[in-house]
């Protein structure tokens, strides 16, 4: 690779992204999804032209869209493409992702709380896979379906949701709100039944978008649950921890880090380092100098009991921090890394605003820099 090569700036709207996603919650009415392109495409100023169409819903629900939206007979995705000369738009029945209840089963309806749950994790999961891709802007529509799925589709994008994502939903004119056989308003006369038993023309109809305003928390994540599958409820109990009483429990015969009753894993140089920290903390004294011999002295034998002097591990840390007069070393190099990796780990499992309770800190007075962990005595356990 180029060493000058420089990695583009992301757009700054998410009409400029190459790859532009409506993902839409529904029910019964797939009438929701043309709605929202509609809606979309017809915005005033820069219209968000999706180039994916995804579909959360039901067992039911997506025979329906199938039927409503994609057949050759009705095929109301296809007409309103046509109509208003929408291009490029993929949707087809890959993209219908039916929810699936705790044995895995297609999902009828959301009527229970597994089922709930479910449905709960199952949107949750989906925000989080649209959203891991840097170059898509996701914009997620709560008109359709259960309150509950619309609910937990705005609650996911909250978590997970980036800076070129919107949340919205639509609004149609009377007559034709709730009415079957409305899909958009057509840019010709059709007269349809509306669910009155009275006659309206399409061609007449309001489709107006409503943005949603969102609280984006992705930065306060714990990084583990934008990799990788968690359950909502997972989610929030980890969002929620960073309004407990922090409590760190180091296991030492173990070489184990427990923070907010969470596992932490770290090497076995980053255990004694913390472990060494976390005593001095027990012992209410000052932030340590790590640029001290003291601070050497010290850290060497906080190793060896965790270690096997005799091992590899213990002979390295042994190696980089003696001292030899013709060639000096400046200790705090050392310590740095280590500092900056163990911050990291707790950061990847706790999320920013917890982790803050924990991060190894920096003070500095009369010109020299002390470091600690910002807790009080009674908030670390250490066992043997």
């Amino acid at each position: 690779m180029d060493a000058d090569a420089v990695t583009p700036p992301l757009p700054s709207q998410p009409t400029e992204y190459r790859c532009r996603i409506l993902l839409a919650v529904c029910g019964l009415t797939p009438q929701i999804v043309t709605e929202t392109l509609y809606a979309l495409a017809a915005y005033p100023g820069a219209p968000f032209v999706p180039t994916e169409i995804h579909l959360i819903t039901s067992a039911e629900g997506s025979r329906r869209a199938e039927l409503s939206l994609l057949s050759d007979d009705l095929g109301w995705f296809h007409r309103l493409c046509e109509d208003y000369h929408l291009p490029g738009i993929t949707f087809d029945r890959r993209h219908i992702h039916v929810m699936r209840n705790a044995s895995g089963e297609p999902m009828d309806d959301i009527r229970t709380p597994q089922d709930n749950q479910a449905a709960a994790d199952f949107i949750t999961d989906k925000v989080r896979l649209f959203t891991s891709d840097p170059n898509c802007a996701l914009h997620a529509s709560i008109a359709g379906g259960r309150k509950t799925m619309g609910f937990y589709l705005g609650y996911a994008l909250s978590l997970y949701g980036r800076s070129q994502d919107r949340l919205s939903h639509v609004l149609v004119s009377e007559p034709f709100e709730s009415s079957w056989d409305f899909f958009y308003p057509t840019p010709y006369s059709r007269v349809i039944t509306t669910r009155d038993n009275k006659l309206a023309d399409t061609v007449d109809a309001q489709v107006t978008l409503a943005e949603i305003p969102l609280v984006r928390l992705r930065d306060e994540l714990p990084h583990r649950f934008l990799r990788e599958s968690a359950s909502l409820t997972e989610i929030v109990a980890a969002a929620n921890r960073a309004l407990k009483p922090p409590e760190l429990l180091l296991e030492v015969g173990a070489q184990r880090t427990w923070m907010d009753g969470q596992p932490v894993a770290l090497s076995p140089t980053e255990f004694a380092m913390l472990l060494w920290l976390a005593r001095h903390t027990q012992s209410g004294k000052e932030g340590i100098d790590w640029s001290s011999q003291q601070a050497a002295h010290d850290f060497l034998a906080t190793a060896k009991q965790v270690m096997n002097p005799m091992g590899g591990d213990y002979g390295r840390i042994e190696n980089a921090l003696s001292w030899r007069e013709d060639k000096p070393i400046k200790l705090g190099k050392y310590f740095e890394p280590h500092k900056s990796r163990i911050n990291a780990a707790i950061e990847d499992v706790l999320g920013k605003s917890a982790s803050r309770r924990y991060l190894i800190a920096r003070n500095r007075e009369d010109g020299i820099a002390r470091y600690f962990l910002p807790l009080n005595a009674e908030q670390v356990v250490i066992r043997n």
